[in-house]
């Protein structure tokens, strides 16, 4: 199984309802997050070097892209008297799980400061 297809397979394995999940999508998310990953890495660093915690980031990247996208669609408030339209600003659910993702990869990447053993 090459990186890309344990990414998108993590990925599917941690949403929350995966016959609703819109696999294409989320599979183009996922080699998104691969890439963009991939160009953060430290010099000397590659995948493989980190490959637990690279597909997990990859995954939950992917994951809190997707959630955005679906924030997208949704509606907070509809009124119809002097039209008011109004969506939610903020997804915490897709700002946790890059932050998870970003937690995870810190040690391996460039310009990200994290803390290691004394």
């Amino acid at each position: 199984m090459t990186l890309s297809e344990q990414i998108c397979a993590q990925a599917q394995l941690l949403t929350q309802d995966s016959e609703t999940v819109n696999l294409p999508m989320l599979e183009l998310l996922c080699h998104a997050a691969e890439n963009s990953l991939l160009q953060k890495l430290r010099e000397g660093i590659t995948p493989e070097d980190c490959k637990a915690d690279f597909v997990a980031a990859a995954s939950l990247y992917a994951l809190a892209a997707l959630s955005e996208v679906d924030e997208v669609a949704q509606i907070e408030q509809l009124q119809a008297g002097d039209l008011t339209l109004r969506r939610g600003s903020t997804d915490s659910a897709a700002c946790c799980l890059r932050y998870q993702a970003q937690m995870l990869m810190a040690p391996y990447l460039k310009d990200c400061f994290s803390f290691r053993g004394v």
